[in-house]
């Protein structure tokens, strides 16, 4: 039962926790080489399989599956757990959350300036997409109490030139199948809105592509903000919202931060330049020493022999 109150489809165990349980392997299946449940063949080829496998070799490979089985066991209790987990951390994370929800409001464009700042986030920004996301005053991601049947992304925008919506949603589930599925907030558009206009006539060409049987016309219409949240043709291959789940909801600060955080680090660079420069300086002038003695002995030469020649002179007379 999800938070909304509508049933949801129970996913299968996560893959982190391992494999799904293998089948007891009896002696005359292995003696036949049969496929496992995650599709390879205990035999390993196909000839192989028309042989019966000496004694030695069956006992190993029922002990094996034995010992495959008791780890699957473990896999599922280890997931189930995890899950536990997961639920009871999620309630304590929540009112943290709330809270720092309530903070973020009071600094202008502070979500505007994360995305931007986001290196995965910004490459879908167009320029008109980012004026509009100025209007972006919250951001929540909720995970349904059983975490695996999925999550929603929701945005929360105050009046905006754009589109009439206040809320904005974006959700994730299983379904009927057991795959992932999608669905968004239909976008009220303004009458007038560029951006809307723009937004309509790539949905209409997407429809179209898939109805004859095409992919998307990325090529023709490359993916932007607004068009990957209308889109919802392949939830499993949703990158964008994995990075909002997973990587800015946790922690935006660190987006909002980033341009101090490259000036201070800047500024370190230069202080280091600075000192690197003051050294190289420093061997220029040994240089322009060392050169400056070797003309001044030089010079002393040419006087010593300039007043030898006098001497001779001097002599002579």
């Amino acid at each position: 039962m999800s938070s909304n109150g509508k049933e949801t489809a129970t996913a299968p165990t996560t893959a982190t926790t391992g494999p799904t349980p293998s089948k007891k392997v009896k002696k005359e299946e292995l003696g036949k080489g049969d496929v496992s449940d995650n599709g390879a063949t205990l035999a390993g080829a196909d000839e192989a399989s028309e042989n019966d496998y000496d004694p030695e070799t069956q006992k190993a490979l029922e002990e094996i599956d034995a010992c495959q089985n008791e780890i699957d066991t473990l896999n599922e209790k280890a997931s189930e757990e995890i899950l536990t987990v997961e639920q009871k951390y999620n309630k304590l994370r929540k009112p943290f959350f709330e809270k720092r929800n309530d903070l973020i409001q009071k600094i202008p464009n502070f979500w505007v300036t994360a995305f931007v700042n986001h290196p995965q986030i910004s490459a879908i920004l167009d320029e008109e997409e980012e004026e509009c996301l100025h209007y972006l005053t919250k951001l929540e991601v909720e995970e349904f109490e059983d975490i695996k049947s999925g999550y929603r992304i929701r945005f929360l925008f105050e009046e905006n030139p754009y589109f009439e919506n206040q809320v904005l949603e974006k959700e994730f589930h299983l379904g009927a199948s057991g795959d992932p599925d999608s669905k968004s907030t239909e976008i009220k558009w303004k009458t007038g809105s560029e951006l809307g206009k723009r937004l309509k006539e790539e949905s209409q060409r997407t429809a179209d592509a898939l109805k004859n049987g095409r992919k998307r016309p990325h090529q023709d219409a490359p993916r932007t903000f607004f068009s990957w949240f209308v889109e919802n043709t392949d939830a499993s291959a949703d990158d964008i919202a994995e990075v909002i789940k997973d990587d800015m909801w946790p922690n935006p600060l660190q987006y909002f931060l980033v341009p101090d955080i490259e000036v201070e680090n800047g500024e370190m660079e230069d202080e280091d330049d600075s000192e690197g420069g003051d050294v190289d300086d420093s061997v220029v002038v040994v240089e322009e020493e060392d050169e400056g003695e070797d003309d001044d002995v030089d010079d002393e030469e040419i006087y010593e022999g300039d007043d030898a020649d006098d001497l001779d002179d001097a002599e002579g007379q």
